[in-house]
């Protein structure tokens, strides 16, 4: 059976399970593990179609005789929890022994998962899930039946609560999305980001920060909004004389930023609002201001670079009007406006989600300007597309309740918080760093989502033990597990990003780092100034958001070299420093410092301009 064929026997499996996700919102879930089982049957079967093992010497793949071993063993682990279900939910767990067809079907479940989410995702994942199983059995000698008892037959291992946010939130967002992209507003936020910023000084980086952080809040994916809009951006940006790096790194950083802007979040936003027991909505109010910070921090990047090397924007005739682009195509705002307005009157996020949903295609109707884009095929398409682009988010969802499971079972959380407060010998600010590195590093080997969830399971307690509260020590874990995508060696979004510009993987890489500098100081801002994330009273929370604003403004401009005219190496440090003392020193100090260094700069550059262009790049 050839790759065409399989996809093709996939295209109707996947249509069915986006089709199952909005009926189970509109009509109410069933019991937790019949719905968590049935949405990893679906992706089960649709990554063993879709990522089969054999290749043929002419290099397309096949099913072959081990896709059809995995597929049994599957079919047995969840068979029989559907067969048996009254037996799952009766029996006491720890205390009644497993049976043979238990440890068999339990088994069988455990490998599949992990060589499903080896095909999906790569080996880091399920690597890590192995190591935490083995030190349960070999370091804390837990009883292997008792382990296979809390990985397969609670809802404390594989069907916890992370599958249960993949099924619940994640598949109606991600088939919103591709719902979305279908129905044409990719080109309504490119033409939105152009009539905005496309004539100022680097208009196309800009359009680049602008477009990618409209369609991040449909995307969620790094790597996918670097490959809708990096194929426009990028050679537009390079066109107006931005080095290939630079126009990389740009929109790499602004791609992955998509993930922490509301209203739709990356797919971890929904496992931290089941992690903290509060609203989806909830989690978009504390991310609302740290993702302004971020955007600014990309926006004076783009801004001051394209000012030292005297770049210009796009001429008149290749700028769309605003109006204009209102007129045609700003209806098609209305599903996201559903969305966000449905979640502020108090509506759960899958149930906004679905209404925005269904909400796409009459909208598009209803300009001649879209509408003639639209034709009957493209609902199955984006329902299929939109489970196949589920299928990483279930199955790691999946392989982290293996992590989490054995974890939970073996206390080792605990012992972990312990271990990094005696590392850290109580300093906050060292516990924050060692937890910062953690997430950077497991992001480089898995996706945000899992990378999230193990740092909640190990990390977040600890700092949490030394007085951060509860939502900046989860959006601290949630910011540096996406900032691994720009960060060198292993930065996902960087090597799409450097491929589209023909750009040096490390030169692409470090400008990325240069231009989401802010990115790395926003998290300890929030930390030290849980304002920002509007917890606290009015008068705090605007204070602290202007100060960062001024802070990451004069960061940007220091580590590009510009402000008002182009600065001298102490006046760069000067404003870096003056930026790092109005963002991390909480209160009128660390702003008075940043004012006068800010101050003295302005004054200096009035009396002494630097008019002297340096060489491009």
């Amino acid at each position: 059976m050839d790759k065409s064929l399989l996809a093709r026997v996939a295209a109707p499996i996947g249509v069915t399970m986006a089709l199952y996700h909005m009926w189970v919102i509109a009509m109410g879930p069933p019991q937790a593990l019949i719905f968590r089982g049935t949405h990893l049957a679906f992706a089960l079967v649709l990554v063993y179609l879709l990522y089969p093992f054999a290749v043929r010497p002419d290099g397309r793949r096949r099913f072959a005789w081990l896709d059809a071993l995995f597929f049994v063993g599957g079919v047995l682990g969840l068979g029989h929890l559907f067969i048996d279900y009254d037996y799952f939910i009766n029996r006491i767990i720890y205390i009644d022994d497993l049976k043979p067809l238990d440890i068999i079907a339990g088994l069988g479940l455990v490998i599949v998962v992990l060589d499903a989410t080896r095909r999906v995702i790569g080996w880091a994942l399920p690597i890590t899930a192995l190591l935490f199983m083995a030190h349960a059995l070999f370091v804390t000698k837990v009883d292997p039946l008792t382990l296979l008892d809390q990985l397969y037959m609670t809802t404390e291992g594989i069907f916890g609560s992370t599958l249960a946010v993949s099924a619940a939130y994640v598949t109606i967002f991600v088939v919103f999305g591709s719902v979305m992209e279908r129905t044409g507003t990719g080109k309504l936020f490119m033409d939105f980001a152009l009539a905005l910023t496309g004539r100022q000084a680097g208009g196309p980086g800009k359009v680049s920060v602008v477009s990618s952080s409209l369609f991040g809040t449909i995307s969620g994916s790094a790597v996918a909004n670097v490959m809708v809009d990096g194929p426009i951006t990028i050679p537009l940006m390079k066109r107006t004389g931005f080095t290939k790096h630079f126009a990389a790194g740009v929109e790499a950083v602004a791609s992955t930023g998509g993930q922490i802007m509301p209203p739709i979040m990356g797919a971890a936003a929904f496992v931290m609002a089941e992690f903290l027991a509060v609203s989806y909505f909830q989690v978009t109010v504390w991310a609302l201001i740290p993702s302004i910070l971020y955007y600014v921090a990309c926006f004076g990047a783009v801004h001051f670079e394209a000012k030292r090397q005297g770049l210009v924007g796009l001429p008149a005739h290749e700028v769309p009007r605003l109006l204009t682009v209102i007129r045609e195509r700003g209806h098609l705002f209305i599903p996201i406006a559903i969305i966000l307005g449905g979640m502020m009157a108090g509506y759960s996020a899958p149930y906004c989600a679905l209404a925005g949903t269904l909400a796409c295609f009459p909208v598009a109707m209803l300009r001649a300007s879209t509408r003639q884009e639209l034709r009957w095929s493209l609902i199955p398409e984006a329902l299929e597309d939109g489970a196949r682009n589920t299928l990483a988010v279930a199955l790691a969802c999946a392989c982290a309740g293996l992590v989490i499971g054995s974890i939970t079972l073996t206390g080792l959380g605990i012992s972990f918080t312990n271990w990094i407060i005696g590392l850290s010998q109580n300093s906050l600010l060292l516990a924050l760093v060692l937890t910062a590195v953690a997430g950077i590093i497991l992001g480089m080997g898995m996706p945000t989502t899992p990378a999230y969830i193990v740092m909640v399971s190990l990390m977040v307690p600890a700092i949490m033990k030394l007085g951060v509260v509860e939502p900046a020590a989860h959006m601290f874990a949630f910011y540096f597990a996406i900032l691994s995508a720009i960060t060198p060696p292993v930065a996902l979004a960087v090597y799409a990003a450097a491929s589209l510009a023909k750009a040096d993987l490390w030169k692409a890489g470090w400008a990325a780092v240069k231009i989401g500098a802010a990115g790395f100081i926003v998290p300890f801002m929030f930390v030290f100034q849980p304002a920002l994330l509007m917890i606290g009273d009015w008068p705090d929370i605007i204070h602290a958001t202007v100060s960062a604003c001024i802070g990451i403004a004069m960061l940007a401009a220091g580590l590009h070299g510009f402000f008002r005219f182009h600065l001298r190496q102490y006046e760069r440090a000067m404003l870096i420093v003056g930026a790092l003392a109005m963002t991390l020193v909480p209160g009128w100090i660390g702003d008075a410092v940043g004012i006068a260094l800010l101050l003295l700069v302005l004054v200096g550059q009035k009396l002494l301009p630097n008019t002297a262009l340096p060489a491009k790049g």
